[in-house]
């Protein structure tokens, strides 16, 4: 899988980069985040974002989002696309996406969350992207960009470098309140993280990754956009996150069950599991349950794992996907986790 995965070339500060609502056209319902977020993107790269017309269209169709991702991925100005968030449709976008014009000039993509659905489409087209990044969320509101975010953001756009993994050691399950004029200058509730928890062998393992948000996956896998054949994740890194929903950690069990049933775990060297959120807008436990939370979703994640493939080194509590601050990893590229040292690497090329 990984030798035939396109890596687009890196851009170079007053390239042009799309940026886009393959989803929820939060700008749209949020323009203040946005456009700070916009004008840190160019101070932190020294890129240049154009905006589609469906970037804060509310309510796009899928064939309009499709028709802007299709035109930014042909066009050869735009030397990345970065997607604006997520949202919960875009698996209704996937079909109407042209393949041949992303092999043609592959170019990076970031996103996270539903943008699980383009990332793995790109993947079985042969195409790297980066798992992370959201204008919306990690440039826009706060009083500036997570030194980790940042480092990664750039690695991902235009250094190619490779890093390491660190903890921030502290984490947010989400900012403030976009109409709060407070969510251009603050960040949100943030608390202490604990250590990252590792199991399996003691062993360092490196290969391509794919995954993402495990809600998502279950969605991809029932839609039949997922080969037939599990071989295609030999020696893989797979990337598994949940989402702002806060699904139960017995969901999260049952989903990676199946994952296990569908031949998918046994093939993996590793399973990283990110530090999930614990609370949203609409619920909010005290400390106890928010940890309590957390404990019982990794329990779960070595339990699963363990049982469909006990070769293979899992880390819990790595910091992608929904918390910020937020570390932007290789979706098809190559990272390395050390069982022995406890580390981890992702090679941004």
């Amino acid at each position: 899988m990984a030798p035939d995965l396109l890596h687009g070339p890196k851009a170079r500060p007053g390239d042009k980069v799309a940026v886009l609502s393959p989803s929820f056209a939060a700008p749209g319902a949020a323009p203040a985040v946005h456009e700070q977020a916009l004008r840190r993107l160019t101070q932190v790269t020294g890129l240049v974002p154009v905006e589609y017309p469906t970037t804060r269209r509310v309510g796009a169709t899928p064939t309009d989002r499709a028709a802007d991702l299709n035109n930014a991925f042909g066009d050869p100005e735009i030397r990345a696309v970065l997607a604006t968030i997520g949202g919960e449709d875009q698996i209704t976008v996937v079909p109407h996406l042209d393949a041949e014009a992303v092999r043609a000039d592959p170019k990076p993509f970031l996103g996270y969350s539903d943008n699980t659905n383009i990332l793995s489409w790109l993947w079985a087209n042969g195409v790297a992207g980066f798992y992370g990044g959201s204008t919306q969320v990690q440039l826009g509101p706060g009083p500036g960009l997570d030194p980790c975010h940042e480092a990664a953001l750039r690695a991902s756009l235009l250094t190619g470098e490779r890093l390491q993994v660190t903890e921030p050691g502290e984490s947010e399950d989400f900012g403030k309140d976009w109409q709060n004029p407070a969510a251009l200058t603050e960040f949100g509730d943030r608390e202490p993280t604990e250590p990252w928890v590792w199991s399996g062998p003691r062993k360092t393992v490196a290969g391509p990754t794919w995954g993402g948000c495990i809600e998502v996956i279950q969605w991809i896998l029932t839609a039949g956009r997922f080969p037939v054949d599990p071989s295609v994740l030999g020696g893989a890194i797979l990337l598994l996150e949940t989402s702002e929903d806060v699904i139960p950690a017995q969901e999260f069990g049952w989903i990676l069950r199946s994952l296990g049933e569908r031949g998918l775990l046994e093939q993996v060297a590793a399973v990283l599991v990110a530090r999930p959120p614990a609370s949203n807008f609409e619920r909010r436990p005290d400390a106890a349950g928010r940890a309590a939370h957390r404990s019982a979703q990794r329990d779960m994640a070595f339990e699963a794992i363990g049982r469909y493939n006990s070769e293979a080194v899992v880390c819990v509590g790595v910091p992608f996907g929904h918390t910020r601050p937020q570390w932007i990893l290789p979706y098809g590229g190559e990272v390395t986790v050390d069982g022995e040292s406890q580390t981890v690497w992702a090679d941004y090329r």
